[in-house]
């Protein structure tokens, strides 16, 4: 059975990749590289350094914030290995989706004699953490610009009739997937416990409630608060910079940057490598509505999305070469 899993987690990220693929593709299949360099000229690199900077700060802050976590459970791991862990996490879901979740409390077992479960439910937790500040952004967001929105969908009544429809396919695959799922415990309730599914969920929400814990235990709560803030807010000016970086998006606004940022983010959280192709896609759709041209907007996207990528393969590198460097010492 768990060759048969594997297989189907293959084929699963394969095909999620394969449709990201598709969608990088198929944005930019028609662009010229003399276009491209002629608009690589034209951008403002002081912005675009800026933006790797606070990219950069961000990452640092999260391995802070989690050392917080783990605090709190009688562990003092190192602020390098914290950070290299963080940053070879980010690295290898590049590799496969959702991989860094299983690297980063491997590495911290290894180097810091930190528990695979204990670790692992504080990220689980830290997951948890940034869904509730990314939502909270998007209804910030989605208030402030609603009347602009209002008036894209209003003048292209197309783009509108297919939000309704997305819509209605999501509602009535949600409430159907509900009560499928409702049959589906009704007749099994009583064999539920021998599923592997169920022991796995399990033993998620056990290291979710374990993570839980160490909230209520942080000493200092403020500066927990203040670095959950802070990596959301550098994630967030990585992109606005970016806007600044180009003639065509300088001058749209911080309100227009973070609507592309909070409907970008939703694309990064698409099981596909680094967001490839459904970043692009989200964000270059967002551009639209601020009546940026469409070949702008997929530059933008490319460069935009290249530079936090950068990031992560110079970050997560160099920590891979410094990570053991670091603890020469241990065995």
């Amino acid at each position: 059975m768990k060759g048969k899993g594997k297989i189907l987690n293959f084929f699963k990220y394969l095909l999620f990749l394969a449709i990201g693929v598709f969608l990088f593709w198929y944005l930019y299949r028609d662009m010229e590289m003399d276009s491209l360099i002629t608009n690589l000229r034209g951008i403002k690199y002081e912005w675009i350094i800026l933006s790797l900077f606070v990219g950069f700060l961000s990452h640092i802050s999260r391995a802070m914030r989690w050392q917080m976590l783990v605090n709190t459970l009688g562990y003092k791991p190192k602020l390098s290995n914290s950070f290299f862990s963080v940053m070879i996490a980010y690295l290898a879901n590049l590799a496969l989706p959702r991989l860094g979740e299983v690297t980063r409390p491997t590495i911290v077992k290894k180097y810091e004699e930190i528990p695979y479960t204990t670790s692992f439910g504080t990220i689980v937790l830290e997951r948890i953490i940034d869904f509730l500040l990314l939502f909270i952004m998007t209804g910030i967001a989605l208030i402030s610009e609603f009347s602009t929105i209002r008036t894209f969908l209003h003048d292209n009544p197309d783009v509108y009739d297919k939000f309704v429809l997305i819509f209605k396919i999501l509602l009535i695959a949600g409430v159907s997937g509900l009560v499928a799922l409702g049959v589906f415990y009704f007749f099994i309730r009583k064999r539920i416990r021998e599923f592997a599914f169920y022991k796995k969920f399990r033993e998620i929400m056990i290291s979710f409630l374990e993570g839980v814990k160490t909230v209520k235990n942080i000493k200092n709560k403020s500066l927990f608060v203040f670095h959950s803030a802070f990596i959301w807010m550098m994630y967030f000016l990585s992109l606005y910079f970016c806007f600044l970086a180009f003639g065509f998006t300088e001058n749209l606004g911080i309100m227009a940057a973070l609507i592309t940022f909070v409907i970008g983010s939703y694309g990064m959280v698409a099981p596909v490598q680094g967001g490839i192709g459904a970043w692009h896609f989200m964000v270059i759709a967002t551009l639209l509505i601020y009546s940026v041209d469409f070949n702008d907007a997929k530059f933008f996207a490319l460069v935009a999305h290249g530079a936090s990528t950068l990031v992560v393969l110079i970050g997560g590198s160099v920590s891979l070469i410094l990570l053991p460097v670091f603890n020469r010492k241990k065995k």
